[in-house]
């Protein structure tokens, strides 16, 4: 009999830029189908230890586990290969490519992993009517709103089927009612996708959305009762 575990798991994380100590001896367990919120001062830490467990820079100190593999100590090329299989990202400003159309951009990723653009594209397609995107598939980035360019964001985070979704401030140049569409839709399509969702936020409203609350203050955490 297998025990469930956690999708990614993160213990004794260290992270120093010289003299000072962005994250302190960090425990942390990401589950599929379930949501973290890390919230706390600019300059905590947040940013920081997303970045570590995503396997986008390295620990000092401390390990980070995806499905009971170590990653942090990978080379550079094995880190960026696991990102692209196994992560997905959702930033604050979407980091859309200015120069795809909204649909090219969703089928990056899948190219970026080797499949023919044919079938990426198909598969891009396929997001666009259950994101409610029908008929922008061809606009640009600068052509969207920006609620319509974090949907296109969510639906390029998703398309490769991720364990785990790091989402960095993905509602902070949202007013609030796009806020609350693209927060329901990129909940959604996480459980969909059965992934764990990492959310980085400065607003309370998201974090209360999320199973587990954790604050970040002098790069330690702090678990919300």
């Amino acid at each position: 009999m297998t025990l469930e575990r956690p999708v990614l798991v993160g213990r004794g994380l260290t992270k120093r830029y010289g003299d000072v100590t962005a994250i302190d001896g960090v425990d942390i367990d990401v589950w599929r189908g379930s949501s973290i919120a890390l919230t706390g001062p600019s300059g905590a830490g947040k940013t920081t230890l997303l970045h570590v467990l995503a396997g986008i820079i390295r620990p000092d100190e401390g390990s980070v586990t995806l499905e009971g593999v170590r990653i942090d100590s990978a080379p550079d090329r094995e880190r960026s290969r696991l990102r692209r299989r196994h992560f997905g990202f959702v930033f604050q400003e979407g980091y859309l490519v200015p120069e795809l159309t909204a649909v090219e951009n969703v089928a990056l990723p899948l190219m970026l992993l080797g499949h023919p653009k044919a079938k990426a594209m198909r598969e891009a397609y396929r997001w666009f009517e259950p994101f409610g995107l029908e008929g922008l598939e061809h606009r640009r980035p600068g052509e969207l709103s920006g609620g319509q360019a974090q949907r296109v964001a969510i639906a390029r985070a998703i398309i490769t089927g991720p364990s785990v979704v790091f989402a960095d401030e993905p509602t902070a140049a949202l007013d609030s009612e796009t806020t609350h569409r693209t927060m329901s839709l990129l909940e959604s399509a996480v459980r969909h996708a059965n992934a764990g969702l990492v959310v980085v936020t400065h607003d309370p409203e998201v974090a209360a959305r999320c199973d587990v609350q954790i604050s970040i203050l002098d790069g330690r955490l702090r678990k919300a009762a």
